[in-house]
């Protein structure tokens, strides 16, 4: 993928109202990895944010009004248009959000998910008749409910899944009958500039019905603040999260916020599978995932057991060009969350077993022991390719020092024993527990979201379809 492979993929200017409107502003895209440009975004503005709401509520009516195999045919034929091109796809996310290579092919994949999925949601939308007779006033009445669209939904996504994370505010706004406008991050617009453009094109769905505006924060804080949208949904940092649901207030807010996942590894755990999935969890999109692992914790008596495998294991993670297919860790999204990262290794007040330096343009796979509390590596979202161990007595400390961080995504056990299992999906406070694998699997069906400041309301097609609309009810005396 070049430049010039770019040349028409989607017309140029923004998707607002029925056409593409030029902003006269553009931004540069680069190549995290060796900073030269992929191509020029347009960059939106406030007046265009506000005529992209102005035409989604002109359009609201007609998307309301959408036949469902209308709905399911403009996401299908997305799905079709994106599978023909996906390896142009998953080079461009490549390189405008320098991700190694195995982790683009996923996002296609599972972007690809998420778009049939939400087709399929369309047949299920309905409601159920309601026995209002249960007080005698309403004998002889007939109660149903149907589900209606919540009106116009605003998509704000972050860098690190760019495609993945516009189409899980997309597809169920469309297939809920909502308009929507989806506003990226400025360092990775392309990739859902040829989504939006795709379902654009697809027969049966209004243009207007699906727009874009890149653009600053007064650009989103244009579309969050206007109080005639239905809903905002937004994926990123707690603090832009809680500051987005401010100035959003009083209107719907659905948040995907960040997390330092945990992973507890008991003493009867199989360790070469626990030491295999921290390596696998913890250093995938280098470490720019918000369910990636960040907290380990291991029972004593397996400590020393674990962490040797476990730095022999990071010792074969490749760190390098994200554009080779071996690569796993890759330089991130930009230098200033590199030093940043590099400055919380250094003041972790942990042992460094592994890493903690620059490999290449990279940060090489990490491991800290014994972090304390208190830490930033620990207590916060790192977002690059560390990963913290810290041995606890017994289960109960361990299942202690999970919930006592302010995030709550995902956390994972590894135990042979079924009564552990059980213990953890019942005491640890997270959106989501996983027995023997990565807090990182994520199905794109499933219902996903966080507790306390992991964020609030949850997506999965299913859900967020669930989300973005409301309940109507009809009352009827025959």
């Amino acid at each position: 993928m070049t430049v010039d492979d770019l040349k028409g993929a989607w017309p140029s200017g923004l998707p607002v109202g029925d056409g593409w409107a030029e902003t006269g502003q553009e931004r540069e895209v680069v190549f995290p990895y060796d900073g030269s440009v992929v191509a020029s975004s347009p960059v939106g503005t406030p007046d265009l944010a506000r005529r992209a709401v102005e035409e989604a509520l002109a359009v609201a009516p007609a998307m309301a009004a959408l036949p469902s195999h209308a709905r399911r045919a403009a996401l299908m034929g997305a799905h079709d248009a994106l599978a023909a091109r996906r390896e142009d796809v998953e080079r461009l996310l490549v390189l405008e959000t320098g991700k190694p290579l195995v982790d683009c092919r996923v996002e296609v994949a599972r972007t690809l998910v998420t778009l049939a999925t939400a087709a399929e949601e369309v047949a299920r939308l309905h409601g159920e008749t309601v026995p209002l007779d249960l007080l005698p006033s309403g004998e002889g009445l007939v109660g149903f409910w149907t589900r209606r669209p919540i009106g116009v939904v605003v998509g704000i996504t972050g860098f690190n899944y760019p495609l993945l994370l516009a189409a899980h505010k997309i597809a169920p706004a469309v297939a809920a009958g909502c308009p929507v406008i989806v506003k990226p991050a400025p360092a990775t617009p392309l990739a859902t500039l040829w989504l939006v453009h795709l379902l654009r094109s697809a027969a049966g769905l209004p243009p207007a019905g699906v727009q874009l505006v890149t653009g600053d924060v007064e650009v989103g804080r244009t579309l969050v603040e206007d109080r005639r949208i239905g809903a905002v949904s937004f994926t990123g940092s707690a603090a832009a999260g809680h500051a987005i649901a401010r100035a959003a207030a009083p209107t719907k807010v659905l948040l995907e916020l960040g997390s330092n996942a945990a992973l507890v590894v008991a003493a009867d755990a199989d360790l070469e599978a626990a030491a295999d999935a921290v390596v696998r969890g913890g250093y995938y999109a280098s470490g720019q995932a918000c369910i990636s692992v960040q907290r380990v914790l291991v029972e004593e008596p397996a400590r020393e057991a674990f962490v040797a495998l476990l730095a022999e294991r990071v010792k074969d993670v490749v760190a390098g060009d994200p554009r080779s297919p071996q690569t796993r860790v890759a330089p991130l999204i930009d230098p200033a969350a590199t030093e940043r990262v590099l400055g919380w290794v250094r003041e972790s007040g942990g042992t460094l077993v592994t890493g903690g330096v620059r490999d290449g343009r990279a940060i090489a796979p990490t491991v800290l022991a014994d972090v304390p509390d208190g830490a930033a590596a620990w207590d916060e979202e790192i977002f690059g390719p560390v990963v913290c161990v810290r041995s606890v007595p017994d289960l109960d400390a361990a299942f202690a020092a999970v919930n006592a961080s302010r995030y709550g995504l995902h956390a994972a056990v590894f135990t042979r024993s079924l009564a552990t299992a059980f213990a953890a999906i019942e005491r640890i406070e997270a959106g989501g527990v996983v027995v023997n694998d990565v807090p990182g699997f994520r199905a794109d069906n499933m219902p996903y979201g966080g507790v306390k400041d992991s964020g609030a309301g949850r997506e999965g097609p299913r859900f967020a379809i669930e989300e973005l609309t409301v309940t109507r009810m009809a009352i009827i005396r025959p």
